[in-house]
């Protein structure tokens, strides 16, 4: 992409309204806009990273067995009186009335609908397990948005439910949510921790929330040193092989971990003092077993192996996808601008000419253009008539994790300057290596 071509709206200032980094970032990089309180536009370059964290997604719940569907965003009210939540959610759900004088509400979340679907097309033990999910967008009405995408009204969200035949099957599909969701968060660059955590209005008595540490986080967090270093890497996970699925689960839940509304004061005070630490951290995700409280109020009944109706077991599970990408700034930035994981950066790697014009300059980056794009790898190619200070500006801004900057000196010596915004170590090489480099680093991601 050719930035003299792209719309990339960045401002130099930072925002009034802008009170955290991401928010802050987000609007000077030109990812949003707000159009109204707790409500934005994406723009360009948001989009590119919203729509990269949905791929990860969408891997991690195909590599789980996961089925993805589309439900709508607007609900017909009856929906939610069956389960008796349609009073009890609050103001933070939007209720509205169509022409005809039906009820209906822009969802919150979906436990319902699916749970409507389920009982449409599924009588017999012999379809389950079933997972289904979607990504989409939700709306609630929060008091006092803020925080940018952190805390808006409207957000894109993936939820999945999960439907066994008992309760141990449940809790296997449980346990297989929380490995996927560690090796989702893995891969978009995050150490997000699974803490035990309230249910709230899902209900449940099973709950773990994910949380990313940082001092701008809503949530009060305890928990015991140790496990912010636990990985799951490259490893292998059979999620039909139960045992295994719960052995990696205990591993990453074993070590205390809670937010403050589940906080044991006994429990934390037992870890070693220098291992004992109180932070904030930012949900990006939460999983749910509730067993069979929607199930029962809304008939979704199965016939078991005996012949016998049953409601089914179920649970639900969600990652805040728009969210994730405040949640990843303000895990990854400095204080020149965002530094995005490869994983999800918009642009795997921009292109800097630092003299727009010049004949060997302007082929050469034309060039490694068509070079990257050959190895599946879209640079942003800022090719604008611009000093080499704003286009440096504008790269550390935006947060791509590589650039290329060519000049007429460089090229004399047959060489670029390949950088790390991570680490700003810059390393001169020639324009092949430089681009064999950059898809080494993308290879296995």
């Amino acid at each position: 992409m050719r930035l003299s071509r792209y719309f990339l709206p960045v401002l130099k200032e930072n925002p009034a309204e802008a009170q955290i980094v991401s928010h802050r970032y987000m609007l000077r990089a030109g990812m949003i806009k707000q159009q109204t309180a707790g409500i934005y536009s994406w723009l360009p370059l948001g989009l590119r990273v919203l729509n990269r964290i949905q791929t990860i997604v969408h891997e991690e719940q195909a590599r789980a067995g996961h089925i993805p569907l589309l439900m709508p965003t607007l609900q017909p009210a009856d929906l939610w009186r069956e389960s008796g939540r349609y009073d009890d959610y609050g103001q933070e759900m939007l209720r509205i009335k169509d022409r005809q004088g039906r009820e209906m509400l822009y969802g919150p979340t979906n436990e319902e609908m699916v749970t409507d679907i389920f009982r449409s097309h599924v009588n017999s033990y012999k379809d389950l397990p079933l997972t289904l999910y979607h990504i989409q967008w939700k709306f609630r009405d929060e008091m006092r948005p803020r925080f940018g995408v952190m805390r808006g009204r409207e957000f894109l969200m993936k939820d999945g439910y999960n439907f066994d035949i008992d309760k141990d099957a449940a809790l296997h599909a449980y346990n297989r949510h929380m490995v996927s969701y560690l090796r989702t968060y893995e891969r978009m660059g995050l150490t997000a921790i699974p803490m035990r955590a309230a249910s709230g209005p899902i209900g449940g008595d099973n709950t773990h929330e994910f949380l990313v540490l940082a001092s701008t986080g809503e949530s009060e967090v305890f928990y015991d040193a140790a496990v912010v270093h636990l990985k799951l890497g490259a490893r292998e996970v059979d999620y039909d092989d139960r045992a295994a699925v719960a052995e990696v689960c205990a591993e990453f839940t074993t070590l205390y971990a809670r937010t403050d509304e589940t906080h044991d004061a006994t429990l934390f005070d037992a870890i070693p003092e220098e291992r004992r630490k109180v932070g904030r951290g930012i949900e990006v995700g939460q999983i749910f077993y509730f067993g069979t409280k929607y199930s029962e109020s809304m008939g979704a009944n199965v016939v078991n192996d005996k012949g016998e109706k049953v409601a089914v077991e179920m649970g639900s599970h969600g990652i805040g996808v728009s969210r994730l990408l405040g949640a990843i700034i303000e895990a990854s930035h400095d204080d020149k601008g965002i530094i995005w994981p490869e994983g999800v950066t918009p642009f795997p790697v921009g292109i800097v000419n630092l003299k727009q014009g010049d004949a060997a300059a302007d082929a050469a980056c034309a060039a490694l253009e068509k070079a990257l794009l050959a190895k599946g790898l879209e640079p942003l190619y800022d090719d604008r008539d611009e000093r080499a200070g704003a286009k440096f500006a504008t790269m550390d801004l935006i947060g791509l994790p590589w650039r290329i900057t060519v000049g007429p000196r460089g090229l004399a010596n047959g060489v670029v300057e390949l950088t790390s915004r991570r680490t700003g170590v810059s390393v001169e090489m020639t324009p092949e290596a430089a681009v064999a480099k950059v898809a080494e680093i993308y290879a296995g991601i």
